[in-house]
This record gives C-alpha cells, structure tokens and sequence, in this order.
C-alpha cells in the first residue's frame, strides 16, 4: 500500500526488482494519485476517495508554493501547517475509503495479502 510521491518513486524500484524475480506484486493504490499509475510489472488494486484528481494537484501545488513563499517565518509556519493540515485530511480520508471498502478487503484477505 504506497504512499504518493517520493516513497512511490523508491518504492516502484523494489517492485520491478521483485517482479524480475519471478514475484507477484500487488500494489493497492487509491483512484487519484499524483505518480501512482498501472503497470505491466504489478496487479493493481484501486479504491474511489471522497476527492478528485484536481483538488489534490490544487492541494499539493499550493502546499509547494507556500513553502517557498516570502514573509515571516510565523506567516510562513502557519499557512505551511494549514496545507499540511488540508494533505493530512486528504491522506486520512483515503485511508478510511481503503478499509471501508469491503470488496477490496475481503480480496485482500482471500489472497493473504
């Protein structure tokens, strides 16, 4: 279950390593990601998010942006801590769609992922 963005990036090597290597590899991703994407080297199982692919490059690009904006650093920490605030709130309902959805779950049990 990768985490969008640089642990995707490093975790994507493992994984073609593993499938190399004769493994199956599941990977179970939400619909909307930034870097995670389908793959001939692995099985992908995806879930819906209560958010659209838009909204979050909206949500990430204004995180980027205002870390690297100008000001105070109690001006900079508080609108750093809102984005991270929004990102964690998005991570968060990703999570509860992921274990709220029974089909999935009860796959990933019959597998003994």
């Amino acid at each position: 279950v990768p985490v969008d963005g640089s642990h995707w990036l490093s975790m994507r090597e493992v994984l073609d390593i593993l499938r190399q290597k004769g493994h199956e590899v599941v990977v179970v991703a939400p619909e909307v990601s930034l870097h995670i994407k389908p793959s001939q080297n692995f099985v992908m199982k995806m879930y819906s998010v209560p958010y659209t692919q838009e909204e979050m490059e909206k949500d990430f690009k204004e995180f980027l942006h205002t870390s690297f904006e100008e000001g105070s650093s109690l001006e900079r920490f508080v609108k750093v801590y809102k984005g991270m605030k929004r990102l964690g709130v998005m991570a968060a309902a990703s999570c509860e769609q992921l274990l709220q959805n029974k089909e999935l779950i009860r796959y990933l049990e019959e597998t003994k992922f």
